[in-house]
């Protein structure tokens, strides 16, 4: 199986990372997870992200605050997909992240998640791994089935409490 880089920005991000870090785990999905910056460290991430596929990557998760160029840097220097985690940070609440990330030029393309939505981004990059992996996609599968029986039990749970119409 390919394994997931989650790369950050800054070591302060780890906390919103976690959720992508424990999605992954839920899964049995491999990972490494990096503190690599676009502006104090970019040869260092150029150097993951030009590597990433041939040392066994199927995906980038980036997370970045503020200026957030991180994940358009790794996506520029790799053919993987980039899975952009927008980090809260600053005093615009992770606009400016989100915005950065989203308004990619062409040919350049991040894939993002809501800001500090790093369990989001780590259950796409489940979804684009189990493309070529029938095991994965069988979890995948049974996972979506339990989340699908949560809402109908609390569906149950409300009609009785509520009326059903």
């Amino acid at each position: 199986m390919k394994k997931v880089g989650i790369v950050m920005g800054s070591a302060s991000d780890a906390p919103v990372m976690e959720g992508a870090v424990d999605a992954l785990r839920e899964f049995g999905v491999p990972l490494e997870v990096r503190v690599l910056s676009a502006h104090r460290t970019p040869d260092d991430a150029l150097q993951f992200a030009r590597a990433a596929q041939g040392d066994g990557f199927g995906v980038i998760i980036a997370a970045a605050g503020r200026a957030a160029h991180l994940a358009g840097v790794l996506a520029a220097a790799t053919p993987l997909p980039v899975v952009g985690v927008p980090i809260a940070s600053g005093g615009l609440g992770g606009l400016d992240s989100l915005l950065a990330m989203v308004q990619m030029p062409g040919g350049v393309p991040v894939a993002t998640v809501a800001v500090d939505g790093a369990r989001n981004a780590a259950l796409l990059a489940v979804r684009i791994l189990a493309l070529s992996d029938d095991g994965l996609a069988a979890a995948l599968d049974k996972a979506r089935q339990a989340m699908a029986a949560g809402v109908r039990a609390a569906d149950e749970e409300i009609r009785a409490k509520y009326g059903a119409g």
